[in-house]
């Protein structure tokens, strides 16, 4: 048998799907970012079921409050999130409506990159405040392990960031394995590349590959492989995409939230104890129309919902200035209007995370300055 570079190098890239991202920092804190691409539903995530606007606004795709799950008087989450509602009741769960980047169009592209790179502007800034944020953090032990086709924005940067993602293939036998290592042994760049690979196909173990390990929990227990191990990743970014649902939108979201609250509950599960050193960070680029459109579906949006969830979190919270939904509150006439800037709040978790200067951290992540008033005490001590 014989394999060259370049169908080798193929089959690789087969077998990546850029989803899961890791990097090292020498902390015991944990902290994921799980981006949500498409523009996320806010009022169909965290409902507010009390306001008779929401219902009148949304019509059919208004979820019932007898269906919903109730968080207080006024908000409830969508029946697909039981896991986060348990969560919450267990105070390690916060929800943040109404919140927003500093960005007030409405293209996914442009909308990404500002939530990516931590500008006041898409395209402003060339790389993104994850990598930021690890330019501050000490670093030591193993360098970021990965497979994957790319990093997303987040993580690009000075520091060296790659990626690793299962495999819905079987895994490559040993014999493959060894030819492999003795092909790249005299090539210094890809013998490094491929002993990072090594590495990163260590960790996964028996969690690396088959295409019955794809589901949202499984993904969150694979990462948690990674996540629990004393010399493995203390960041990670999770990319989940499909959240744009412009027809047909309540059956798109309940799968798609649904795979959400498997993901985290898979990292629960697999972190085990140091789940109480977690913190994850959810949120999209913007939100959705109030109104229902004539599809089944909503329309790009403004304001949306963020949360924050892990052992180490403050929670058993819903943190709003609410807006109101009546026509007369809106954004442009048509959006839930923004009232707490999601930088603000972003800076404030990385800061409490890692027990760094918080006006220093918000001037590293967003260089341009934060939107938003500070963010005080979201985890706990």
């Amino acid at each position: 048998m014989s394999l060259d570079r370049r169908n080798f190098l193929g089959a690789a890239a087969l077998l990546a799907a850029p989803q899961v991202l890791f990097a090292r920092a020498a902390t015991e804190r944990r902290f994921i970012f799980i981006i949500q691409r498409g523009a996320a539903d806010g009022l169909n995530t965290v409902i507010p079921y009390a306001e008779p606007a929401y219902s009148i606004a949304r019509g059919a795709l208004a979820i019932e409050a007898a269906s919903a799950l109730k968080l207080d008087g006024t908000f409830a989450l969508h029946p697909s999130l039981a896991k986060l509602r348990d969560l919450y009741g267990a105070g390690q769960a916060s929800f943040f409506h109404a919140v927003a980047s500093p960005y007030r169009d409405r293209s996914h592209f442009d909308g990404q990159n500002v939530l990516e790179t931590g500008g006041n502007a898409p395209y402003q800034v060339k790389d993104g405040w994850m990598n930021r944020l690890l330019g501050l953090l000490p670093r030591g032990g193993k360098p970021a392990v990965a497979f994957s086709r790319g990093v997303p924005l987040a993580l690009r940067g000075a520091v060296e960031v790659t990626s690793y993602a299962p495999s819905a293939l079987p895994q490559a036998n040993e014999d493959l394995m060894m030819r492999v290592e003795q092909l790249y042994a005299k090539d210094a760049l890809l013998h490094a590349l491929w002993s990072s690979a090594l590495d990163a196909r260590g960790m996964a173990g028996d969690m690396g590959g088959g295409a019955n390990r794809q589901d949202s929990i499984s993904l969150g227990r694979m990462a948690a492989g990674f996540l629990a191990r004393t010399d493995g990743p203390r960041i990670a970014m999770f990319e989940t995409n499909g959240w744009d649902t412009h027809s047909g939108q309540n059956a798109r979201l309940a799968t798609q939230l649904r795979g959400l609250d498997g993901l985290i509950a898979g990292l629960q599960d697999g972190l085990g104890p140091v789940w109480g050193q977690t913190v994850i960070l959810v949120a999209t680029e913007f939100g959705r129309t109030v109104a229902a459109n004539g599809t089944g579906g909503t329309d790009h949006g403004t304001g949306a919902v963020a949360m924050l969830v892990g052992g180490a979190v403050q929670g058993g919270r819903i943190m709003a200035d609410w807006p109101g939904l009546a026509p007369a509150n809106l954004q442009d006439g048509r959006d839930l209007r923004p009232t707490l800037a999601l930088d603000a709040l972003v800076a404030a978790a990385c800061a409490e995370s890692f027990a760094l200067e918080p006006d220093r951290l918000a001037r590293v992540l967003f260089p341009y300055g934060s939107s938003g008033k500070p963010v005080m005490k979201l985890l706990r001590t």
